[in-house]
């Protein structure tokens, strides 16, 4: 439940503490002191969309902070997967800079604000009217319904064999649009792939077939030039062996006067014998090169096959091609292994369809059984709000599978004898939403966790016997929630077990909205001034104190 709430900076609120009770807390004031304003920081401490505009002082940050007793509300597997530490004290916070940049806190660490909406959901559940609204929709209607049924783990068993159904069936889709566009381009790849199959790349080496080419297309150019240079490395008059034999003898005369000559004699006859192995290699290389056009035209055709396919592929190189040929390889194999996938995914799918449909129709049975107990106790509780005549039923269809069953409901709603229930956008009133809207809620207060309720105007649209009504019918519900609800009505706020009072104070320079808790004294003054104005008379004091008399509380004056 909450324990304290914190608000500062934010709207006409300066700064703000409410320490609520554990039951009823009411709050009043007059319209446009604060009262909505407080539900709006409350929302943004739930993780709603934040707005700098809304700042006291534009300089200054916003801060809303919740702090919240969740002990007995098993939420350690929420934190757990959002990596947060649990503790029995929980404190939400958020943050709004000048500037607009938002942030949110669970516990002084950092959060996303889907991870403070998905702990705060579980905190905390406003009553507005937008909720009112709510109750047209047929998804939330079923929802209602299922939660008041107690299906909700049958529902999720339903949910996951649905969404394991609906899986399989995207997965069996792409497959099958996979398989098709496959089949047009099989006999193009299947061409393409022969094409490279047959050209038999594995051991080609394109730099050296380029090089042999080189060497016999210029034949007759390579065998004169490496004849000259055989000529003058060893077989003319004075040539570079012969030049370098007598350099090293003369070396070799005189090496017995110095190491150093010594040392360039044994340099020199290095260099001879190296000399020698080259002259040998350029000999033989030149009995080797011989031209062979017939050769040299193979080879060419050869490299013109290779360049064909490299353009057609758009490769550089055969290591490209093998890759292309690879890829290719795989497409066309894929093609006849498709056919066994889609067999096998299309059994899985028609299973998971069962085992769906199975699930929805158990689903479906529960929640028939559910709506006569269900329309019987919202029409008692509706009688007893003032709607002797009313008649709740749940027209139920059953439709295509989806997201929450099989099953398309209305809830159907008359307030006058022998009129034929219709939609509830068509037959109910502003007031007679409220108080469908807080009997269902009071119906589910005994099946829902959530620790507190807030209440905003859910009495709009009633007054006298009615009001004194709903407040003990809040009062009940306060004994498994903590409940805040903001009011304008004397029963409702005689009904509370703490009362807050909202206000506005004129400053010099500005407006501010306060809130304080009413003594005794003070909320029989309060609640006088919400029966009679400004200026309560003393039957409207008195009233006030017969009002409060009704809770069982011990007056003083």
């Amino acid at each position: 439940m909450l324990l304290d709430l914190r608000i500062q900076n934010y709207a006409l609120i300066e700064q703000l503490e409410l320490r609520p009770s554990p039951l009823l807390n009411i709050i009043t004031g007059e319209t446009g002191a604060g009262k909505s304003i407080m539900l709006g920081a409350i929302g943004l401490l739930l993780g709603n969309r934040a707005d700098s505009r809304m700042l006291f002082n534009t300089e200054r940050k916003c801060v809303i902070e919740g702090q919240f007793d969740i002990k007995n509300y098993q939420l350690q597997d929420i934190f757990e997967s959002e990596d947060l530490d649990y503790d029995a004290q929980c404190i939400l916070r958020r943050e709004i800079s000048p500037s607009g940049k938002s942030r949110a806190f669970v516990n002084d660490t950092p959060v996303t604000l889907e991870a403070l909406r998905k702990i705060g959901a579980n905190l905390m559940d406003i009553h507005s009217q937008h909720d009112t609204l709510l109750l047209g929709d047929a998804v939330f209607q079923l929802n209602l319904l299922d939660l008041y049924a107690n299906l909700v783990p049958t529902r999720t068993q339903y949910g996951n064999a649905y969404r394991q159904y609906r899986r399989l069936e995207a997965d069996l889709k792409t497959l099958e649009d996979q398989a098709a566009q496959a089949s047009k381009e099989l006999d193009y790849n299947s061409f393409l792939l022969s094409e490279l199959e047959e050209a038999n790349l594995d051991k080609e080496d394109q730099e050296a077939l380029e090089q042999e080419v080189k060497q016999l297309e210029h034949a007759e150019e390579i065998k004169y030039k490496l004849s000259q240079a055989l000529h003058g490395l060893r077989d003319s008059e004075y040539c570079a062996t012969g030049n370098m034999k007598d350099a090293a003898v003369l070396l070799g005369q005189v090496a017995g006067y110095s190491d150093a000559f010594k040392d360039l004699k044994q340099r020199l006859d290095s260099c001879l014998i190296e000399l020698h192995d080259v002259a040998d290699e350029v000999e033989a290389a030149e009995r080797r090169t011989e031209g062979d056009p017939g050769r040299a035209e193979e080879l060419q055709a050869r490299l013109t096959v290779l360049y064909n396919l490299q353009r057609k592929h758009q490769r550089r190189d055969v290591p490209g091609l093998l890759e292309t040929r690879e890829d290719l390889r795989q497409k066309v194999g894929s093609v006849l292994n498709l056919d066994k996938e889609i067999t096998r995914l299309r059994k899985d799918s028609d299973a998971a369809l069962a085992q769906a449909t199975k699930q929805a129709a158990r689903l479906s049975d529960s929640r028939r059984k559910s709506f006569p107990k269900f329309e019987k106790e919202l029409s008692t509780l509706l009688a007893d709000l003032g709607m002797p005549h009313a008649r709740i039923v749940v027209e139920h269809k059953i439709g295509p599978l989806g997201a929450s069953g099989s099953d398309v409901v209305s809830i159907l709603f008359t307030a006058n004898k022998g009129a034929q229930p219709q939609t509830l956008s068509k037959a109910a009133s502003g007031g007679e939403f409220s108080r469908l809207m807080l009997c269902i809620k009071y119906m589910l207060a005994d099946k829902t966790a959530l620790p507190t309720i807030v209440f905003d105007e859910i009495d709009t649209g009633i007054s006298g016997e009615i009001a004194v009504k709903v407040g003990r019918m809040m009062q009940q519900m306060a004994h498994k929630h903590q409940l805040v609800a903001i009011s304008h009505l004397p029963q409702m706020a005689a009904a509370g077990d703490t009362h807050y009072f909202v206000y506005k104070e004129d400053r010099a320079d500005r407006t501010v909205s306060r809130i304080r808790q009413l003594s005794q004294d003070e909320r029989i003054k309060e609640i006088a001034h919400m029966i009679a104005g400004a200026k309560p008379s003393e039957n409207a004091f008195q009233s006030a104190r017969e009002l409060l008399a009704l809770r069982g509380e011990e007056l003083v004056g």
